[in-house]
């Protein structure tokens, strides 16, 4: 019998933001396979036959195969991507290090690359399928005495990328977007700093984990939005407040 439960992928899914959005998806009836450097140690979800949780560092194409082939040997499908898995790293631009960069590269663009490879493979044998990554508002809205400039470097070109695969591959059914983040109440985020990371949005507070997950939802549903650079920041896109 044809499997007809949707499959959805997310990186980073141990904790935060990725673990928000496996719940939401098993929750709307979806099969997950959760990926983490050490998820399985953390298993911070239910038993459920609905999830498979992969170990593995994301910027290890051997990771991303493991995830895919598990995505497609064990629920027959992948209709979504969410490329989440993301590291923080605030410097000064003159203090980033090779090691620095060499981090965000693989965690953020071969992190991006291999999955979402492999994954658009399997999506054009379905004729469909949606791709979400998750970059950062500051991309397009540097903020005085918030130095992540190197950072912005490797997650400026998610945006970039997600505009011109969301036009190569418009035409079989595949779409890509992006969510584009404010600060986000994270673990990643110790409570002391609360009060500076709420004055970097218009709208005075942090996100909720619940505001990204009801982001990347939606355009998991909005079959005519592909390109799409969508913010959840509070509007600190905007402009100057």
């Amino acid at each position: 019998m044809e499997n007809t439960r949707k499959t959805a992928i997310v990186t980073g899914a141990s904790q935060g933001i990725g673990a928000g959005l496996v719940e939401a998806f098993l929750k709307r009836g979806y099969n997950v396979v959760a990926n983490s450097r050490h998820i399985t140690k953390a298993n911070p979800f239910a038993s459920s036959a609905n999830v498979a949780l992969v170990d593995g560092d994301i910027g290890d194409r051997s990771t991303a195969t493991k995830i895919v082939d598990t995505a497609v040997s064990k629920f027959g499908r992948i209709d979504v991507l969410i490329n989440n898995a993301g590291i923080f790293i605030p410097k000064a631009f003159i203090e980033y290090t090779a090691e620095d960069f060499d981090i965000l590269v693989s965690t953020t663009l071969a992190g991006f690359l291999y999955v979402s490879q492999l994954a658009v493979k399997q999506m054009l044998q379905q004729k469909s399928g949606s791709i979400v990554n998750i970059s950062t508002t500051l991309v397009d809205h540097p903020v005085a005495g918030v130095p992540v400039t190197v950072q912005v470097m490797t997650k400026g070109s998610l945006d970039a990328v997600t505009r011109a695969l969301a036009i190569e591959y418009a035409s079989q059914g595949i779409r890509v977007n992006t969510v584009a983040l404010g600060v986000i109440k994270t673990p990643m985020h110790k409570p002391e700093t609360y009060e500076f990371l709420k004055g970097l949005h218009p709208v005075g507070r942090m996100g909720e984990i619940k505001e990204v997950v009801d982001a990347v939802m939606f355009l998991t549903d909005a079959t005519f939005t592909t390109g799409e650079i969508l913010h959840v920041d509070g509007g600190a896109h905007a402009g100057k407040w």
